[in-house]
């Protein structure tokens, strides 16, 4: 029996939510095995014990810029500490000028964006001054520099969730709409070719393990879980999506109207990952009095 630790139980609560006793025997159950765990969670409560990867916490923006040929095009995100930096002016120009920066001179990574020089200056010491003014820590998180196949559409959801999208087609509302769909809906792969297979073995797990504790027959589980799997893969791959401007259309449906082909999609959603500290105050207060 492996060992289980107080840093695993809440390594395992941070990514699930679920209360503590209960990740503690999840772990046990599991003989330390943290996604093993996490699979076990989720029978017990749900999918609400995997919210890892939908909690975002820090704050900042999410840039997205294409150039005038829709060829080539970039992500970039910045984090701040507070909301109201990320409405700051002068920092959403910078983020803009690090993104067309990306695009312009061939950029796809963090540490080159950062020793690129803009005006005479390096991003770097442009990030240190845009500190000082500020009063806030500004960091560059991510970028991602994208050249289409087809043509790029990018569609920007309030600095929040950016998104470029290669599609073989010159429509631009097309173009927009699925840009649009892609940030509501954001989808995990094309098709069910990208997604892994380790994922849907664990979601075919979960299924079956959740049909026994119903009280399912044996014989029944292999079929519920091919259900339960076919209905995973449509809901978090872009072409069997329902089209969230129309629900009578699937986006492969949309697309074959339209003559038209996803190449591929990015996007980024600001903090996406990043746990935000939670102040207990009162804690803060009561250890300051000892």
């Amino acid at each position: 029996m492996a060992e289980i630790t107080a840093k695993m139980v809440m390594s395992l609560r941070a990514k699930t939510d679920a209360p503590m006793m209960d990740c503690k025997k999840a772990l046990n159950e599991a003989d330390g095995d943290a996604t093993r765990a996490e699979e076990i969670l989720r029978v017990r409560f749900g999918n609400k014990a995997s919210k890892a990867s939908s909690r975002v916490a820090a704050e900042g923006i999410v840039s997205c810029y294409v150039d005038s040929n829709g060829k080539n095009g970039a992500l970039v995100e910045v984090n701040s500490e507070t909301d109201f930096c990320a409405k700051n002016d002068e920092f959403k120009s910078f983020v803009e000028t690090l993104t067309k920066a990306s695009v312009e001179n061939n950029i796809d990574d963090v540490d080159a964006l950062s020793s690129h020089s803009i005006d005479g200056k390096t991003v770097e010491e442009l990030r240190t001054q845009l500190i000082g003014k500020i009063g806030e820590n500004i960091t560059l998180r991510r970028v991602k520099r994208i050249s289409a196949k087809g043509n790029l559409f990018s569609y920007n959801h309030g600095g929040r969730v950016g998104v470029i999208v290669d599609i073989k087609s010159t429509d631009e509302n097309l173009g927009k709409d699925i840009a649009m769909h892609i940030a509501a809906t954001k989808p995990k792969a094309l098709d069910q070719n990208g997604v892994s297979q380790d994922l849907i073995d664990a979601e075919r797990r979960v299924a079956i393990e959740k049909a026994k504790e119903a009280g399912k027959p044996e014989e029944m589980l292999d079929k519920i879980a091919t259900g339960t799997v076919n209905k995973f893969l449509k809901e978090i791959t872009l072409v069997n999506q329902v089209f969230v401007k129309d629900e009578k259309l699937t986006i492969e449906q949309l697309l074959k109207n339209n003559n038209a082909e996803v190449n591929g999609f990015n996007f980024f959603i600001v903090g996406e990952g990043i746990e935000k500290k939670e102040v207990d105050f009162a804690s803060e207060v009561a250890a300051a009095q000892q």
